[in-house]
């Protein structure tokens, strides 16, 4: 489904968006290591198809972010942080009609079928986007089938704080208070699958 708003708001916690952007824009990493500009990369093209009300693939979008192998000490994380903020914002901005899966779902599967590289990271940056998801949208349900152990936010923090990047726990943590998530113009201290909304070309399943 493709939900279209002339009035949708830019995520505050992303970049603004090049006009243009389409699934080229991370097929042009495809043999570059995924570090800092994949990773904003990532960020921009989120925005970009938020802006098209394709909010589903604006937060497979944001995953990928999150897989980027970065240090914890890249410039880009001064001005853009871990996208944990940004992923709170689609999941509470979102209208109901945006969405052609179940978030809370597609991160409990994400995180329970995780495998390399970086596997404990990712994870757990996964069940952290889970609890995000609980937290804002209570009303979804999860998939009973999936057999998984779904964790408690305190196992999240601490693996987070284990094997995240510096800061990142406590960012998370941030945006998971009530009323949290830090607002643009601060600078915060560095740190699957929906179904699609709409049908994906070649082109597009290039970019995944």
């Amino acid at each position: 489904m493709l939900f279209r708003n002339p009035m949708l708001p830019s995520c505050p916690h992303l970049p603004a968006a090049r006009p243009g952007l389409d699934w080229r824009t991370l097929h042009a990493h495809r043999a570059a290591p995924r570090g800092a500009a994949f990773y904003f990369a990532c960020l921009e093209y989120a925005q970009a198809l938020w802006s098209r009300g394709l909010a589903a693939r604006a937060i497979l979008c944001l995953d990928r972010a999150l897989g980027a192998r970065l240090r914890g000490d890249e410039p880009v994380l001064a001005a853009w942080p871990l996208p944990y903020a940004a992923v709170d914002w689609i999941l509470r901005q979102a209208p109901t009609e945006a969405w052609a899966g179940n978030p809370r779902i597609h991160f409990q599967h994400y995180a329970g079928r995780m495998h390399a590289p970086r596997r404990e990271q990712r994870r757990w940056r996964a069940w952290a986007c889970w609890a995000l998801a609980r937290a804002a949208r209570p009303g979804l349900p999860g998939d009973p089938r999936h057999r998984v152990q779904e964790p408690t936010r305190l196992q999240i923090s601490r693996r987070l704080a284990r094997h995240g990047l510096p800061g990142e726990e406590a960012l998370w943590r941030r945006v998971l208070a009530p009323g949290g998530g830090p607002k643009r113009g601060k600078t915060t201290a560095p740190p699957s699958r929906l179904r699609r909304s709409a049908p994906r070309s070649a082109a597009a399943r290039s970019a995944g």
